[in-house]
C-alpha cells in the first residue's frame, strides 16, 4: 500500500470520482483538476484530508494545495483514479472550456508572458546590481563609484550589460517566440520575426527624435522607414499574432507536398512588411498611450488614490488571474520611462500577504497541523510566491486576507508617494528591493516595513474583534 493511497482515495471520493475528472495535472505545490461538474466537489471534506492544505478555483481549474509532496501524491492518485498522465498544456486547454471570453483572453496573455518571467527577473536583478556598482558613490569618502576605482567592477558592469541588453532590448524576440508557441505556429519563425524587429540594421526607436536622417527601404514607388522596436511589447504581440494567423490559415489550404516551402515564406515575409509599415507604428502608439495613462495616474495629483486602489485590489486580482495583465504594462512602462512604479506595489502586496500569515502562526500557534502549511507559506510569500499563503491560510480565514490588503494599500501609497521606481520586474518579495532603483531604496525599505507591520497588527486586531464568526470557530477548532 502506497504512502499516499488513503488520502488519494479520499480526494477521489470527495471530488466526484473518476467520472467527474476531465483532466488532472500538477504544478510545484498543487493538483490541478478540470472537472466536468465542479458542484460535485465537496470542498469542506476535501480540506479535511490530512495532506490537503487548501483549495481554490482559478482559470477554469479546481486546484488542491498539497505541498512539496505533490509529485508523488499525483502519481499515486492517477493510479487509483484510473486517469492518464496529462501535460499542463492539455490541462490549460481543457480548462478554457470553463472560462468566459475575458478569462480566456487573460489566460492567453498569461501563457505569452509566463515563459518570459525568469529572464525578466534575472534582468531586473542585473540592472539593480549594476546600479549599485555604477551609481552609488561608495568609495573614497563617498565621492566615487566602484566602477570608477576598480577595473574588475568596471569590467563586470560592462559584461553584465551584455545579459541585460539581451533580455530587455531584444525582448520582442522572446515575445514573438512566445506568441507563436502559444498559438500553435512555428516557434523558430517567431524568433526570426522578433529579430527583424530589433535587427542592428534598424535605427533604434529611441534614437529617432535626435536622428539627422532616418534610413529607409526604397522600393521605388514607396519607402519604408528602417526603425526598430527595441524593448517594445505591443508591436511584438501584434506581429506575432499576425504571423500565427497567416501560418495556421496557410497550413489549411496549401497542399502538404509544398507546404514546407510555401507556408513559412508567405507567412513570414508579409508579416515582416506589415509589422514595419502598420503594426509597429500602431502598436507603438497604443503602448505609449497605455503607459502614459498609467504613469500619469501614478504621478498626478491623485496618484495616492491610484496607489491605494491598486495596492488594495492586487491580491483579489491574483485570485481571478487578471494580475497577468500587469506584466505587459510593467514592460511598457520600462521601455517608455526606464523603469516602472507598478511592480514595487506588487512586491509590497506579496510581502503583506506573507505578513498576515506570519501573524496567524502566532494566533494559531497550538495548531501543529496548520503550521505545516503556514510556516512554508510565509517563507515562500516573502520570496515572491503568494499562492500557498493566500489560498492555504488567508482566504481560509478571511480576515488575514483583508488585513494584508489594507497593509498593501498603505505601503503602496508610501511607495508611489515617494516616486519609487523599479528597474524591471524582479523577485516579488523581500529580495525585491534589489530591483528597485538605488535612489529609492530608503523609501521602499520603509514601505516594506509597513507591509510587514500593518498586516500583522491588523490580523491580531481583527482576530480579537471577532471579525467573522466562521473565522473564529475555525481558530478555536
Amino acid at each position: 500500500m502506497g504512502k499516499y493511497r488513503e488520502p488519494a482515495q479520499e480526494l477521489l471520493e470527495h471530488i466526484g470520482g473518476s467520472e467527474n475528472i476531465s483532466v488532472v495535472t500538477h504544478c510545484a505545490t498543487r493538483m490541478r483538476f478540470v472537472l466536468k461538474n465542479t458542484s460535485q466537489a465537496d470542498v469542506e471534506n476535501i480540506e479535511k484530508i490530512s495532506l490537503v492544505k487548501g483549495t481554490f478555483t482559478q482559470a477554469g481549474q479546481f486546484q488542491v494545495i498539497i505541498g512539496n509532496e505533490v509529485a508523488s501524491f499525483y502519481n499515486e492518485f492517477i493510479q487509483i483514479a484510473g486517469v492518464s498522465d496529462t501535460s499542463k498544456d492539455d490541462a490549460k486547454e481543457a480548462a478554457k472550456q470553463n472560462m468566459n471570453f475575458l478569462q480566456r483572453m487573460i489566460a492567453h496573455l498569461a501563457d505569452i508572458f509566463t515563459p518570459l518571467i525568469p529572464a525578466l527577473v534575472v534582468g531586473g536583478l542585473i540592472l539593480g546590481f549594476r546600479n549599485v556598482i555604477g551609481s552609488i558613490d561608495l568609495m573614497e569618502d563617498g565621492t566615487k563609484t566602484l566602477i570608477e576605482v576598480s577595473q574588475f567592477w568596471a569590467g563586470a558592469d560592462s559584461f553584465l550589460w551584455l545579459i541585460g541588453e539581451a533580455i530587455f532590448q531584444f525582448l520582442p524576440v522572446g515575445i514573438t517566440w512566445a506568441v507563436a508557441r502559444k498559438m500553435g505556429a512555428t516557434p523558430i519563425l517567431g524568433i526570426v520575426l522578433g529579430i527583424t524587429l530589433v535587427s542592428p540594421q534598424l535605427l533604434n526607436a529611441y534614437s529617432v527624435v535626435g536622428a539627422e536622417e532616418i534610413p529607409v527601404w526604397d522600393f521605388g514607388f514607396a519607402q519604408v522607414e528602417m526603425i526598430g522596436y527595441q524593448a517594445q511589447v505591443i508591436p511584438a504581440i501584434l506581429a506575432g499574432l499576425l504571423l500565427s494567423f497567416l501560418e495556421l490559415r496557410l497550413r489549411k489550404i496549401v497542399p502538404n507536398a509544398i507546404s514546407m516551402i510555401v507556408v513559412p515564406f508567405f507567412a513570414l515575409v508579409p508579416t515582416v512588411l506589415i509589422a514595419h509599415t502598420v503594426l509597429g507604428p500602431l502598436g507603438w502608439k497604443i503602448g505609449s498611450f497605455i503607459s502614459d495613462v498609467v504613469y500619469t495616474g501614478l504621478t498626478g495629483s491623485l496618484g495616492w488614490l491610484f496607489a491605494a486602489v491598486f495596492g488594495f485590489a492586487y491580491a483579489p486580482l491574483v485570485i481571478t488571474g487578471l494580475h497577468h495583465m500587469t506584466n505587459a504594462i510593467d514592460l511598457q512602462l520600462m521601455s517608455e520611462f526606464n523603469g516602472t512604479m507598478l511592480w514595487p506595489m506588487i512586491a509590497l502586496s506579496n510581502i503583506a500577504q506573507g505578513s498576515a500569515v506570519l501573524a496567524m502562526i502566532f494566533i494559531n500557534r497550538k495548531n501543529e497541523q496548520e503550521k505545516q502549511v503556514s510556516i512554508p507559506a510565509t517563507i515562500s510569500c516573502y520570496l515572491g510566491v503568494t499562492e500557498p499563503a493566500m489560498f492555504g491560510i488567508n482566504l481560509k480565514y478571511g480576515f488575514p486576507f483583508l488585513a494584508a490588503m489594507c497593509g498593501s494599500l498603505v505601503a503602496a501609497i508610501i511607495s508611489v508617494g515617494s516616486g519609487v521606481m523599479a528597474n524591471s520586474i524582479g523577485v516579488g518579495g523581500l529580495p525585491g528591493i534589489l530591483s528597485i532603483q538605488t535612489q529609492f531604496w530608503v523609501p521602499f525599505a520603509l514601505a516594506m516595513l509597513v507591509a510587514v507591520v500593518v498586516p500583522m497588527l491588523l490580523t491580531f486586531l481583527f482576530s480579537k474583534w471577532n471579525f467573522g464568526k466562521i473565522s473564529l470557530k475555525r481558530l478555536k477548532g
